[in-house]
């Protein structure tokens, strides 16, 4: 009888992580059907501890491989796309009925594009300084600490209370599959800081300033990360676009 071996590689362990990040995802759904929002959201917080954890791993044991990209990109579907989508019905779009379901499936839908876009012009496994749109993890951030933080607060007026979730619902999957290039995350390494100082320091401020106001910081935060990124973006269009003064000297000439 011919005995059947398994083979153990080191991507093993990545891949463990990343499947942690879709069982806590999983989670979340099953804790949102209870409409328990907050622990639903704990559970999102630790899908991106995941997530964060396997990338770091498979460069540490050099594990980086395909099969390891397109699991990742499964289990953020889920995680950082399914249940921010699903979030925003239960808190909110529940009262618009199915077509509450539709509006409120944008960021899913969204997230979803932005992946397979990602997947197909991945071409190294080393950290990148920008991405191409919005990550779909930012905007899971960006949508449940809204929620969590700023949607159940009496000092928010109805009027923003109502509007903000369709602004977010809108907006946020445009931004994922925009060309806006968006910062990645600086690693605490002293490359990372000769790299890119300025952003370096202002991540720092901004993790200080959201651990001591207990979270409350992330979605304004979030909402300076998408305009600086946004202006950035519309100044770099501006001069690639724009004609060079000698050149325009010259058009008025041959007339």
């Amino acid at each position: 009888m011919r005995k059947i071996r398994l083979r153990i590689t080191r991507s093993v362990v990545p891949n463990l992580l990343t499947l942690g990040n879709l069982f806590s995802g999983y989670t979340a759904i099953i804790y949102l059907t209870n409409n328990n929002i907050k622990a639903a959201a704990a559970f999102v917080l630790l899908a991106g501890i995941f997530d964060m954890l396997d990338g770091i791993t498979a460069r540490l044991i050099n594990a980086a491989s395909e099969l390891g990209a397109e699991l990742d990109s499964l289990c953020d579907a889920v995680s950082f796309g399914v249940v921010p989508s699903f979030m925003l019905y239960k808190v909110f779009f529940y009262q618009l009925g199915e077509f509450g379901i539709l509006l409120s499936s944008f960021p899913a839908l969204g997230g979803v594009l932005r992946l397979a876009r990602f997947n197909i012009l991945l071409s190294t496994f080393e950290d990148k300084l920008y991405y191409r749109g919005m990550p779909i993890p930012s905007a899971a951030i960006t949508i449940i600490s809204y929620i969590i933080f700023h949607h159940f607060d009496t000092n928010l007026s109805d009027q923003l209370r109502y509007i903000i979730p369709y602004i977010l619902t809108i907006a946020v999957p445009l931004l994922m599959v925009s060309n806006i290039k968006f910062d990645n995350l600086p690693r605490p390494t002293k490359r990372s800081f000769q790299e890119r100082p300025f952003v370096f320091v202002l991540f720092i401020i901004a993790f200080i300033a959201i651990l001591l106001s207990k979270g409350h910081l992330i979605f304004p935060f979030m909402i300076f990360y998408i305009i600086a990124s946004s202006i950035r973006h519309f100044i770099n269009w501006i001069k690639v676009n724009s004609i060079p003064i000698d050149e325009f000297d010259e058009n008025i000439e041959d007339e």
